[in-house]
């Protein structure tokens, strides 16, 4: 048995909201029931272990500050096998339930294709043996198509074939591993699927590229018997200047384009959306329309910093909408809510870890009852169902069933003459919101 990496910090336990201990959860009570659900159930909290594990906490500016004592900063795949025993150990004294991973930030490359499959092959035995022994779960996993220089142009969109041979070979081996390990989905980042400037793309044929190469993974998928979800996760820039998947809609419009929707629903992210101009309850309910929401990465950006700063999540306004949303459609299933987030550079203590993976479960906690107390309220819906009433009259049944048209509009308008409009009360259902919170 390996020594403690965290040998001062005891399991996390709920101590309710009149604790003062930072590491303890004020609202997170695991088993507590909203809705008939356990909290555990509702909210299916995942760790990722490229920002836990490997994220060095460097920026623009300036190196990296994190203190990793556990790590000896080398390449070695003995060093990435023995990684593995420290983030079970933090996954079960936070009291996370889940785990996400690219395969570069669990293993290294090696000196050729084969020998990076054989590194990556050491580190699931690992990986798969620390689940058996702890019954953590692996929620996605994915491959890292962005790091490496052969990515430069793009992996499944790159102008090389041999880039897009790589990517799909990188992929597949994720894929097999994924699924090895039991995972409930696989996700696809386009980190570089997208381009710098117009001057030198080809974007029909970049764009009819990427649906080949997912189509080849859904057979891929079927080959092995893998029955996790496949997610696309929408971003719409940095570090290209426009990236094919760049929001929730765009991602819809590709997947039908290509047909493809049957196959994939979208990982939606919530700095991801501050990027692309939209709240993260607009790209909940965009995808949440379509059928189309699978899983969630749970962050935010810094409104005044335009690019993907991936803080913690404290905003208990956002938290109580995404989950407001996620009741609403019935709750997660191979889904969960991944803190895709990182300390900030001056946060490098190793127990700092703890301090901010437990503000991100107690605020998105909250979050949960404060959507429930929404829900059981119903002043907000009943507002919303009195102010469409006017589209359950004969005539919206008709036209929300294709049953009518431009002329029958005309004689219901001449016969019922200016329309009377009535208030949208925007600030009263502001402030029943904060009455909640």
């Amino acid at each position: 048995m390996a020594a403690s990496a965290f040998p001062n910090i005891q399991k996390v336990t709920f101590e309710g909201p009149s604790s003062k201990n930072p590491l303890s959860f004020k609202h997170y009570d695991a088993e507590a029931l909203i809705e008939g659900k356990s909290m555990r159930e509702h909210l299916r909290f995942a760790c990722a272990y490229w920002h836990t594990m490997r994220n060095p906490l460097a920026d623009p500016f300036g190196v990296g500050t994190a203190q990793m004592p556990w790590d000896d900063g080398t390449d070695a795949v003995a060093n990435a096998v023995a990684r593995v025993d420290v983030f079970f150990e933090f996954l079960e004294k936070c009291g996370l339930d889940y785990y996400c991973f690219h395969d570069r930030d669990v293993s290294p490359e090696g000196k050729d294709l084969a020998a990076t499959e054989r590194n990556l092959d050491q580190v699931c035995e690992a990986l798969a043996k620390a689940q058996k022994e702890t019954g953590k779960k692996l929620l996605w996993g994915t491959a890292c198509l962005f790091i490496h220089p052969r990515y430069m142009h793009g992996a499944a969109t790159s102008c090389s074939l041999d880039s897009y041979a790589w990517a799909g070979a990188q992929v597949r081996h994720a894929m097999n591993w994924t699924h090895e390990l039991g995972g409930e989905g696989y996700v696809f980042w386009g980190g570089r699927e997208g381009y710098t400037t117009l001057l030198n793309t080809d974007m029909k044929r970049e764009r009819e590229h990427l649906a080949r190469f997912l189509h080849m993974a859904v057979d891929h998928k079927k080959s092995i018997g893998f029955e996790g979800l496949f997610f696309i996760e929408p971003k719409p820039k940095e570090p290209t200047t426009h990236q094919y998947d760049s929001d929730a809609a765009a991602c819809l419009n590709f997947l039908r384009e290509f047909d493809l929707l049957d196959h994939f629903k979208l990982n939606l992210e919530t700095n991801h959306a501050a990027l692309a101009g939209n709240s993260m309850r607009h790209e909940l309910k965009t995808a949440i329309d379509a059928g189309a929401l699978g899983s969630i990465d749970a962050n935010l950006g810094t409104a005044n910093l335009g690019w993907d700063t991936d803080c913690f999540p404290v905003d208990l306004y956002d938290a109580a909408w995404v989950m407001h949303e996620v009741l609403e459609m019935g709750g997660l299933t191979s889904g969960g809510l991944n803190f895709d987030a990182k300390r900030r550079r001056e946060s490098f203590e190793p127990i700092d870890l703890f301090h901010a993976h437990i503000a991100g479960m107690d605020t998105y906690a909250r979050g949960l009852k404060i959507a429930a107390a929404l829900r059981a309220d119903g002043r907000i819906q009943a507002f919303i169902d009195q102010r469409y009433q006017s589209w359950n009259s004969d005539l919206g049944k008709r036209v929300e069933q294709g049953k009518t048209s431009l002329d029958d509009l005309r004689d219901y308008a001449i016969q019922n003459g200016e329309p009377v409009m009535e208030s949208g009360r925007q600030e009263v259902l502001e402030a029943i919101i904060n009455e909640m919170i």
